[in-house]
């Protein structure tokens, strides 16, 4: 359930009523200061990789170590957000992700020696890692920060925030690593983790924690509790298995510097690369911002069926090898429809109790960046070889995610009926 909401909280939320708060605006700028920290590394990381091995497989595999992570820090990591002070796991996860930047920004001097470049890929497995802990905190936090229809705005501004920085960080990631090579690309990445711990220590209020030692005592057994919690409860279950429809339309950025190279645009293939990451993430920061401000909030359920089948189905038309204009305004369409992800959000919040939210956004999350990386993985593996290309990869993927979408959107309009329908108390 979210937290009770104040009066000013039930009026329809503004832009201007949420940045009144002080420990959101310090949150949500210190995402934007990592997020484009991290795209930076994830050009800077890509980009490398191809240029060594010239493989669509290997520049997949790099990209899906950034994802992969997920699964085991869902698991095993994100109870940590209710056990120790929210504030406290996101500033030592920050700390931490600092270091190991800085340590593979050294490495990769030495990226052409035996068995640096598989270290680099290891040291970004570890990075990934705490990024599980870091946004389970986070996320858990929001609601006691923003309060009603608030909060509904507030993911949307943080989603804004997310595409922002993966646009801004994708789009001038080749660039930057053109004038200032890997190294400088990945020197600044730990600079913004320098940053945002700074952020959140200064503008963040420190609270006690939010489930203490309650629960089970094993790791396991507090495992084991959160999957229950998640899949024990259809609503819950549904809603989860919508966010991770994104791992059907996220496919082209695992496979951007192979699509980029095929696209012949003229253009150098680091900042082609660049394009191809940005496109999709442009789409989604319009498509927040519009479906958080003109949709009406008792309407955002209906929506939501409908985009996630866009998100994915518009994918399908790179069957037909769209040039470097139609490939771009594919993904920003899809990254639009992604923008069902909002509604998906407030009702699962609105269903989890608020001791287990970091567990629960915990596992939701680090099961959908793992079947992404994994998804990514597989699309890079068949795209290397004939018959399939890039964009055939893509378009195979779409459709799947269709399938899958509209299965959930059905299963989701049925859950909304039943509630219709149950007697409502008297008085």
């Amino acid at each position: 359930m979210s937290t009770a909401a104040d009066p000013a909280a039930e009026e329809r939320a503004t832009f201007r009523s949420v940045f009144a708060v002080g420990e959101f605006r310090a949150l949500w700028t210190a995402q934007v200061l990592s997020v484009v920290g991290d795209q930076l590394a994830r050009v800077a990381m890509t980009v490398l990789v191809y240029d060594q091995t010239r493989s669509a497989f290997w520049a997949a595999v790099t990209y899906a170590v950034t994802l992969v992570p997920w699964l085991l820090g869902g698991l095993a990591l994100s109870g940590l957000a209710d056990r120790l002070p929210r504030r406290g796991v996101m500033i030592a996860c920050d700390l931490a992700r600092m270091v190991l930047i800085a340590v593979m920004a050294l490495l990769s001097l030495r990226a052409t020696a035996t068995g640096v470049l598989p270290l680099l890929v290891v040291l970004l497995f570890a990075v990934t890692l705490l990024d599980s802990p870091f946004k389970a905190a986070r996320s858990a936090m929001l609601p006691d920060i923003l309060a009603g229809d608030r909060y509904v705005l507030g993911v949307a501004v943080s989603q804004t925030a997310l595409q922002i920085g993966m646009v801004a960080g994708f789009a001038l990631g080749g660039v930057i690593v053109i004038a200032l090579h890997t190294n400088g690309a990945l020197f600044l990445d730990a600079a913004t983790f320098a940053g945002s711990a700074i952020l959140v220590r200064a503008g963040v209020r420190a609270r006690p924690a939010a489930a203490g030692t309650a629960g089970p005592a094993s790791r396991r057994g507090q495992m084991m509790a959160g999957v229950h919690l998640v899949f024990g409860r259809p609503v819950l279950r549904t809603l989860v298995l919508f966010g991770w429809l994104v791992t059907f339309y996220v496919v082209p950025m695992g496979l951007a510097a192979p699509v980029a190279a095929r696209l012949h645009s003229g253009l150098p293939a680091a900042v082609a690369t660049g394009l191809v990451f940005a496109a999709g993430p442009f789409g989604t920061m319009i498509g927040a911002i519009a479906f958080s401000r003109f949709v009406s909030p008792d309407r955002r359920q209906s929506w939501l069926g409908p985009l996630a089948v866009g998100a994915c189905g518009v994918l399908v038309l790179f069957a037909f090898h769209p040039g470097i204009a139609g490939c771009l305004v594919i993904l920003a369409v899809s990254g639009a429809c992604a923008a069902y992800q909002l509604a998906a959000n407030s009702a699962f919040v609105a269903a989890v109790p608020p001791e287990r939210r970091g567990q629960a956004f915990g596992l939701a999350n680090g099961g959908m960046q793992a079947f992404q990386g994994l998804w990514i993985v597989l699309a890079g593996a068949l795209a290397g070889h004939p018959p399939f290309s890039p964009a055939l990869v893509i378009a195979v993927s779409g459709g799947i995610g269709t399938a899958l979408a509209a299965a959930l959107a059905w299963d989701r309009r049925r859950q909304l009926e039943q509630v219709e329908q149950e007697p409502r108390p008297a008085g």
